[in-house]
């Protein structure tokens, strides 16, 4: 992460870009009611460069004092699957925005896993953790890293492989509404968060997950690209339209 001197030398557009990306995460706290006076909030931070966008960007929005909460964050690694993220790195964020940062290690069991896909048993797995990690230690809020293109794709995905419209909301209340899930970098795109988290100069991961390559979001991320090259505003329009469905001009069955 640069330091004060570092960032004095940035150029106008790239401070525009901060500011902007900052911005959109106030915008979607407050659009999607996503925070409030008093919140505990544990922030997911994998090391890759969304996490640590949104880690940065929630701290600097607990600085305007609009909502007061408590901000920590987690990192969680898995023994048996070789994507590693930068330690050193994860604690020197952590220090200079003064968010306190936990590590738990789990182990997936991928050689037991059997015909399921990689993914979704490491996923399981994290999300588990992840959730019994914020009940043990009074955490109402869970924040996760997700932003516009993973919406959308999630929406092609369901749509395509599963026949319903669904996606990932701003906020989810789970477990009887013990528990929110909400997705501070909903409104940004996965461009905003790359420029951002360059302008940073926030590391790469230090090994690569080797399934990343191999999922349904992979074939939806090609097929995004595709749209944005039929019409550059092709995925915001689509992020956009499922908060204006015409149910009048969508087929129906009779009840």
């Amino acid at each position: 992460m640069p330091g004060m001197e570092t960032m004095q030398k940035l150029s106008y557009w790239q401070k525009r870009h901060l500011e902007h990306v900052k911005n959109h995460v106030a915008k979607a706290i407050m659009d999607f009611g996503m925070l409030h006076d008093g919140d505990k909030v544990l922030a997911a931070v994998s090391g890759g460069k969304d996490s640590l966008v949104m880690l940065d960007a929630l701290a600097a929005f607990r600085k305007f004092n609009r909502i007061s909460f408590q901000l920590e964050a987690i990192h969680i690694m898995v023994e048996d699957v070789p994507y590693r993220a930068d330690k050193h790195f994860l604690n020197h964020l952590a220090n200079e925005i003064q968010i306190p940062l936990h590590f738990a290690t789990i182990n997936a069991g991928m050689e037991s896993r059997g015909k399921k896909a990689p993914c979704f048993v490491c996923s399981w797995h994290r999300r588990k953790t992840l959730f019994e990690f914020a009940k043990d230690h009074g955490f109402g809020k869970l924040a996760l890293g997700h932003h516009l293109d993973d919406a959308v794709e999630t929406l092609l995905i369901n749509m395509a492989y599963h026949g319903h419209i669904s996606s990932l909301p701003g906020k989810l209340s789970m477990f009887g509404g013990r528990m929110d899930l909400i997705r501070p970098l909903l409104l940004l795109t996965d461009k905003d968060t790359r420029e951002y988290a360059a302008i940073k100069q926030f590391p790469d991961l230090e090994a690569d997950c080797p399934y990343a390559d191999h999922t349904e979001r992979t074939t939806a991320r090609k097929l995004l690209k595709s749209l944005r090259e039929i019409h550059p505003k092709a995925v915001q329009n689509i992020f956009r339209a499922m908060q204006q469905i015409d149910e009048e001009y969508l087929p129906k069955k009779l009840t």
